[in-house]
Formats: C-alpha cells, sequence, structure tokens
C-alpha cells in the first residue's frame, strides 16, 4: 500500500499483490470509516490486513480519514458540527479522485463501490444516496439511519440538541434521502445489536420499500454491533467480495 496526504486529508491506497499497470484497471472499494472516534489511516501495519485482502480479491482499496475523525486538532474535529453529510461525504470524493489521479491505470472510476460499517455503514448509504454518479453499489453494515434513535451523549456532541437544532437531526438522516436511491444498496444489521440497535436498519428499510427502491437487507440473527463471530466476520468478507459484480 501507499501513505499520502493530500491537502492534509490522509490516505491510504491497495492495490493486489503483485499488480502491475499493463494489467488493466480494478473496480473500486471505498472503505471508510469517516467518522469521530476511530483513524483508519495509520502507519501500524495491522490496519490493513483486511483491506489488503480485499484488494487481492482484484480491487483497487481507498481509505481516508476526512473531516471530523480524530487526531488533526480542534479545527479539524468541528468542522462536523452540524453537518455529517457535506464534509464527511466530500473528503471522501475527494480522496478518490486523487487516489485515481495518481494510480490512473489502476482505477476503474466507472465501477466504484464503497463499504463501511456503523458510522462507516452510513457513510455508504449515503454515498450511493446522494452521490450515484460516483458510487455505484453500496454495502452499509449497522449504519445509524436515523440519529433520532442513537446515543444522545455521542449524537448531541456533533448535532446539537434535537429540540434546539432539528434541522440538523432531519438533515443527517437518510431516512428522509430513501427516494433518491438509485444504485445497488445492501443493508446489514445485527438483530441483537445494543448500540446501533436494528431499528436503525429496519426504519430505512420501510422507506425505501414505500418509496419503491429495491434493496437487500440480510439480518445477522444474535449477532451484536461488532460481528465478533470470526465465522460471521469472515463470511461478511467474501460476501463483500462478489458483490464485485454488481460494480
Amino acid at each position: 500500500y501507499t501513505l499520502s496526504l493530500h491537502d492534509a486529508l490522509p490516505i491510504s491506497i491497495h492495490l493486489p499483490s503483485g499488480w502491475r499497470p499493463g494489467d488493466g484497471r480494478l473496480p473500486v472499494l471505498v472503505d471508510p470509516y469517516g467518522g469521530p472516534g476511530a483513524q483508519r489511516v495509520l502507519a501500524v501495519q495491522r490496519m490493513y490486513c483486511e483491506p489488503q485482502w480485499l484488494a487481492d480479491q482484484g480491487f483497487a482499496v481507498v481509505i481516508a480519514d476526512g473531516r471530523g475523525t480524530p487526531g488533526r486538532g480542534p479545527a479539524w474535529d468541528r468542522a462536523i458540527r452540524g453537518d455529517f453529510v457535506e464534509p464527511v461525504l466530500d473528503d471522501q470524493i475527494t480522496a478518490l479522485i486523487e487516489a485515481a489521479r495518481r494510480n490512473p491505470a489502476a482505477f476503474d472510476l466507472d465501477r466504484v463501490g464503497i463499504r463501511g460499517w456503523s458510522f462507516g455503514g452510513w457513510l455508504a448509504a449515503l454515498a450511493v444516496l446522494r452521490r450515484p454518479d460516483v458510487f455505484h453499489a453500496a454495502v452499509a453494515g449497522a449504519p445509524p439511519t436515523d440519529w433520532h434513535l442513537y446515543d444522545t451523549h455521542y449524537t448531541e456532541r456533533y448535532l446539537g440538541h434535537p429540540d434546539e437544532e432539528p434541522e440538523n437531526y432531519e438533515a443527517n438522516s437518510l431516512i428522509g434521502m430513501a427516494g433518491e436511491l438509485k444504485r445497488p444498496l445492501m443493508v446489514i444489521h445485527g438483530l441483537a445489536d445494543d448500540n446501533v440497535v436494528a431499528a436503525h436498519t429496519l426504519r430505512l428499510s420501510s422507506a425505501l420499500l414505500a418509496a419503491g427502491r429495491p434493496h437487500t437487507v440480510l439480518p445477522l440473527s444474535g449477532v451484536t454491533h461488532m460481528t465478533s463471530q470470526e465465522i460471521v466476520a469472515e463470511n461478511l468478507l467474501h460476501m463483500n467480495r462478489d458483490r464485485k459484480s454488481v460494480v
């Protein structure tokens, strides 16, 4: 992999082992977390075992820590106050474009998928809802689709109190965007999730059905938020790999 900084935006790029420019362009997989509390782009080898495995399945994989992720200072942290959508999604698109600019022989921007879990799942679903011109398929794991349903100690830190700033909750909810879906979307959720409860996915699926938008929901029986069961985690990776056919 390569590790780069573009306008202070940390980007990690992963290509299949042994890939050479003459081997042809690859479908792209954007693989973010993208939210407060977690960094993905670090000079730590173990951070990239899973992304490199995905790359070795035939993808060009891009990871970026955009505005709102930790470790960059107060201004970076506060850039998402009241608005997850614009800065978070814009930074992922900037990272994708920059990665393709640096690796034009590898990146096929006509085939771009995105996957993520938790905040990253929200971001993956957001990406195909808001920017289907850029993202052509998404796998969204345990996404907090409606911030009214999430922990107040987390959500109010960024979006304010729902009684005082209700417009922030409306603008950052995926529910009102459901009618915009034009691309394949798979939503995965553990039914025993006590962090992002399964009602988030049920509410999004209901809105998508009401809007007549086809999608896939994969419920995971007995699984909590982070899919700690090894066999479940392994098979989910295989399913993510197999979604390449829709990109």
